[in-house]
This record gives structure tokens, C-alpha cells and sequence, in this order.
């Protein structure tokens, strides 16, 4: 769809805060689908999108069912409209101790107890902005700190204002991940988070390296990295960077990598994510990657104590950035004007010659 109205319900159908978190339902209604985005805090943090044929489809919420812990619960009626779904799972969050400066995740015997995110208190989901825009914090058990996480969701096609200035479109939503004040359990400390996607018959199975000479909106950063189906039904996307303050400068950036796609037991999720147990069944297909930050050499964690990353979610194909107006100028300049040179030196020594008087060339014989 090329623009969407949008339309939000917090908690769809409850006459009270459910216990444990919240879920937001945002509609984005084109003028023959709908892409529906359900972002719920209870268990671990779940982003689940489902694509429609129909513009009058809605979610239907039976709380009884949705709150214990049987599956179900939740669905998108008419059932016989719904095109494709998917969820992401932000499900642990591990922390190493980096002795050596390698940023190796592999090679560290150092880790410690994992963050298990579905353990987290999560504060009340607030909205604001013109466009939609829902944050949620929470906090591990007996840990100072928090854990933030921003759903944007767009109208139209355009680019976020802050950065990595994620491209997006009115089938994707931003969603941004940080740490803020966690204290560290080493000086060294890293971390990575893990991502897992759940859907029917297929999930992301590769990740594709994109690289560009255009840095104009992330400076510094000449690749993005698109985690995608075969069949370009969906995606995650992001620019392999984070950031060490919320209001960073260019010293700021934190390189990032990602491990190999794998498989995940599809009951793990369905046991640590609500959205995930209510609206799929135990025959959905999971795969997890972790998204690690810091390349060897980089600034450890406990310098700022803060860590922001971006990514952007969506159905189809991730966007894709083109030339903008300013590299496509200065492409013009620095390629035109030594031809416009060329061609003026040709044309001088054409006239100059045309102009000199003509010789013979030998000389009469007398």
C-alpha cells in the first residue's frame, strides 16, 4: 500500500489493563487491504504483523482465553482474509566479558546468566506523536536500568529524523531497542540480543549484506543488512550500528554484527510469548539470530552505560536506498567538469588550428 489511515486501539475489547503488560493494535487500512501491527509487553516483547485482502478486517481479543496459559485467544477476523503473518521475538539478552578485546562472542567462555526478557517488569505502554509511537520500559529482577523499546508506525513512506535515518514505507514500522543505565557485571562487558521470527509455513532464512558508497543519513556506515524470506514476504532491517548515547554524535556509533540465522523450538516461544501462544499454534516456524555490539578495539559498554539499535520491520522487500539528490550532484560535478574541460581543450585546439596559416609540406626545388 502506498499510504495507510491509521487507527489505534490499546488493549482491544478490555475493560482493564491486562495483567503482566499490554497489547497495541494499530490498523493500517490501504484501499483494499490491511496491515494490522500488534505489539504486546506481556511475556517477551512481540511485534506481530498480519496482512489482509480485506479493509474491514479487525482483531478480536478473548481475554479469558489470551491471559492463561493454553493458546489462543487472539485472532484477525475474517479468518479466510488473513494473507501472511509474522512475529518477532525479542526474547534473552546476553552479556560477555570481553578480557581479550576481540568482540568475539564465540571465542568468550566469560558469559554470564542471561537477561531472559519474558522475566521483565514492563511499565504502562505510552503513545504520543503525530504518527504512531508507542514506548514500554522494563527492568530485569533485582537490576538497576532499563530496557526500552519504541514502535513507530507510518502513514507513508519517508525517513526516520534521527539516526541510523531508517528508509521506510506504510507496509514497515521502526522498531528501536536500548539499554539505558543496566549495570554492567564487568568492565568489559558486551552484549547481544536475540532476535527470533515466528511464522507458518516459512521464516527468514538468510541474511543479505547490501553495501552502498552513499553515507549521507548514516555517516560512516556503507552497508545495511536485510534478514528476509526466499519469497520476499517479509523482512528485518537495519544498519549494522548502534549507539552509545541517545543523543549521539558521529564518535558515538558502535559497529554491530549478526550471527547466522538458526532454528528455534517453536514450544520455546510459545511459552515465553504471549502474543506468539495466542495467536499461533505449535505448527509455526521459528528462526533466531543475535545481533552482537562492538567490533575488537571498540569502547566497551560500561564507558556510557547506554546502547541503542534501529531496525525496521516489514512486509515485501526492505527499502532501498537510492542515490540521493546531493551524492547524484556531486557525482555530476566531479565527473562533468573534467569532460567539460576535454571537450573545451578539443574545440580550442580545433580553432587553432582552423586559424594558423597552411604550410606545404616540402619545400620547391630550385
Amino acid at each position: 500500500m502506498a499510504t495507510a489511515a491509521l487507527t489505534v486501539d490499546l488493549n482491544p475489547g478490555s475493560p482493564s489493563r491486562p495483567p503482566g503488560g499490554d497489547l497495541l493494535s494499530v490498523r493500517a487500512v490501504g484501499h483494499n487491504d490491511t496491515l494490522h501491527y500488534l505489539f504486546s509487553s506481556q511475556g517477551a516483547p512481540t511485534l506481530l504483523l498480519v496482512h489482509t485482502d480485506s479493509n474491514m478486517s479487525t482483531v478480536k481479543v478473548n481475554w479469558t482465553q489470551f491471559n492463561d496459559r493454553t493458546g489462543g485467544g487472539l485472532r484477525v477476523e475474517p479468518e479466510s482474509s488473513v494473507l501472511y503473518s509474522t512475529a518477532i521475538v525479542l526474547t534473552r539478552l546476553f552479556e560477555y566479558n570481553d578480557v581479550n578485546n576481540t568482540a568475539d562472542p564465540s571465542s568468550s567462555e566469560l558469559f554470564f546468566p542471561p537477561y531472559d526478557l519474558q522475566n521483565f517488569t514492563w511499565n504502562d505502554l505510552q503513545l504520543s506523536g503525530s504518527e504512531v509511537t508507542a514506548l514500554v520500559c522494563g527492568s530485569a529482577p533485582s537490576s538497576n536500568g532499563s530496557l526500552c523499546l519504541q514502535l513507530s508506525v507510518y502513514e507513508s513512506s519517508g525517513r526516520a529524523g534521527s539516526w541510523p535515518r531508517l528508509q521506510h514505507t506504510s507496509d514497515s514500522s521502526q522498531l528501536s531497542v536500548w539499554l539505558d543505565g543496566l549495570l554492567p557485571r564487568a568492565t568489559r562487558s558486551r552484549f547481544l540480543l536475540e532476535l527470533v521470527s515466528v511464522g507458518g509455513a516459512n521464516t527468514p532464512d538468510s541474511v543479505e549484506v547490501h553495501r552502498t558508497i552513499d553515507d549521507e543519513f548514516t555517516p560512516t556506515i556503507f552497508k545495511s543488512s536485510h534478514w528476509v524470506h526466499s519469497s520476499d514476504s517479509s523482512f528485518v532491517a537495519w544498519r549494522p550500528v548502534a549507539w552509545r548515547r541517545s543523543f549521539p554524535s558521529l564518535e558515538d556509533s558502535v559497529p554491530c554484527h549478526h550471527s547466522a540465522p538458526a532454528a528455534v523450538a517453536v514450544e520455546t516461544l510459545l511459552s515465553s510469548s504471549q502474543l506468539v501462544r495466542g495467536f499461533y499454534s505449535d505448527d509455526a516456524q521459528a528462526t533466531g539470530l543475535n545481533i552482537s555490539f562492538g567490533l575488537a578495539g571498540t569502547t566497551f559498554y560500561n564507558s556510557t552505560r547506554y546502547l541503542r539499535w534501529t531496525a525496521l520491520v516489514g512486509l515485501g522487500a526492505p527499502p532501498v536506498d537510492s542515490f540521493s539528490p546531493l551524492v547524484l550532484s556531486m557525482m555530476a560535478v566531479g565527473l562533468g567538469f573534467p569532460m567539460v574541460l576535454l571537450v573545451l581543450g578539443a574545440v580550442c585546439l580545433c580553432v587553432r588550428k582552423k586559424a594558423s596559416p597552411s604550410t606545404t609540406a616540402y619545400e620547391p626545388i630550385n
